[in-house]
């Protein structure tokens, strides 16, 4: 672990082998000198700069919460469940079984997000409608539109596009898993704008604005209507991004057992479905505060949790150690070394091709930004934070589906 500070709370990161970009290290300082930060701010090992926060920081405060630090995809996360099956058992292509993914989990985005998404459901299946409206009941009518009602419920149980991902996994006993990355899709994403604005607005009411060394720090202090109404609407966003996972998991199954009939596949088995980019409510050094999960993943002793790598990299499904200084956290993934214009530039297909030999996916253009190349090593990353977690299982896909 390094220390470093800059004016502001002290900066401690899991950095020792990978890299910190100048824009991120400013990022970091930046945070560290808001008035509400608690204790210090901790940084995992994929870090890199981001939108509102630096992604792969952990931000403790008490008496405000920064909205654009939680950032919009509220709830994003991973799900991983480990089958009965093994390699052996597979089929030689996996070829129909990655199309049978992709007709099972409506994923992409086409048609604006309009009527015609393939991204989203026309009509969604009876146990995705039942689940939307176990959720609906729980969101305060006052922060529903009909928009976002429609398209809440009808993006329910899909995957989303960019960097989320739904993979066939063997571990190192050849065990097949199942492993899928999305979130709250694009209800969380309106609920997150909303506050992002209104944090913004209370900052220029109160004349603030201009001591904020960036305005997307801008915050909602405790004790608000508004501070309230955001808590309430991001659990909820939470909630709807851990069903959104659960759901897809079901139609993964449902879809490996449809591509492989006649084989009995039971999945009562391990199970770990995690946040990364959250907010909680939670104890540190004797203290009652807000964490700020921004790319980070809570690692409490004994606790599971998941660490992909990229499209062609391995993955890991670790247990905590409950490190008190990184506020019982880990990284949520490999991070990226390159931005996505960055990597299109940067990467050829050729290259692209080559990384991914021996896993069924997409090879194109469109999903160039998101090549083993495009981000850090996932290595360095296990092995920087090794005061934070250990490794249960490693993961090596044998199917990417993108979205």
């Amino acid at each position: 672990m390094q220390v470093f500070q800059d004016g502001g709370r002290p900066i401690k990161a899991w950095i020792d082998g990978v890299e910190l970009e100048d824009s991120a290290r400013a990022q970091l300082v930046a945070v560290s000198k808001l008035p509400f930060i608690f204790q210090h701010v901790a940084v995992m090992p994929d870090v890199h700069w981001g939108v509102g926060a630096t992604i792969g920081s952990v931000i403790a405060t008490q008496g405000a919460v920064i909205p654009a630090a939680v950032g919009v995809d509220l709830g994003c996360g991973m799900i991983a469940q480990r089958t009965s099956l093994t390699a052996s058992q597979l089929p030689d292509d996996l070829g129909p079984l990655r199309s049978a993914i992709e007709a099972a989990i409506p994923h992409g985005r086409t048609d604006n997000g309009g009527a015609n998404d393939r991204g989203a459901w026309g009509e969604a299946p009876d146990n995705v409608a039942d689940a939307f409206g176990d959720l609906a009941m729980r969101l305060p009518g006052d922060m529903w539109t009909e928009r976002r009602m429609q398209q809440a419920r009808r993006q329910l149980g899909s995957l989303g596009t960019g960097n989320h991902f739904v993979e066939v996994c063997l571990d190192e006993e050849q065990r097949v898993w199942i492993m899928l990355h999305s979130g709250s899709r694009g209800i969380g994403n309106a609920l997150a704008s909303e506050f992002i604005s209104r944090a913004k607005a209370t900052a220029a009411k109160y004349f603030y604005e201009a001591n904020l060394p960036d305005k997307d720090l801008a915050f909602l202090p405790e004790g608000t209507p508004d501070f309230d109404e955001y808590v309430t609407a991001v659990n909820w966003a939470q909630e709807y991004a851990m069903t959104n996972r659960t759901l897809m998991m079901d139609a993964a199954i449902d879809a490996l057992k449809g591509a492989m009939p006649g084989v009995v596949i039971n999945r009562e088995l391990e199970v770990v479905n995690c946040h990364h980019n959250y907010l909680s409510r939670e104890k540190h050094f004797g203290k009652s505060v807000l964490v700020t999960r921004k790319g980070a993943v809570s690692a409490r002793e004994d606790q599971l949790g998941i660490i992909p790598g990229s499209m062609g990299a391995k993955s890991f499904i670790v247990r905590g150690k409950g490190n008190r200084d990184s506020f019982h956290s880990c990284s949520h993934g490999a991070g990226r070394r390159m931005g996505r214009n960055e990597a299109k530039k940067r990467i050829t297909m050729e290259r692209f091709a080559e990384t991914m030999v021996g896993v069924e996916s997409r090879r194109d253009a469109e999903v160039l930004d998101e090549a083993p190349d495009a981000y850090k090593d996932i290595d360095a990353v296990i092995a920087a934070q090794a005061d934070l977690i250990e490794v249960v299982h490693t993961l090596k896909q044998v199917v990417c589906v993108k979205g």
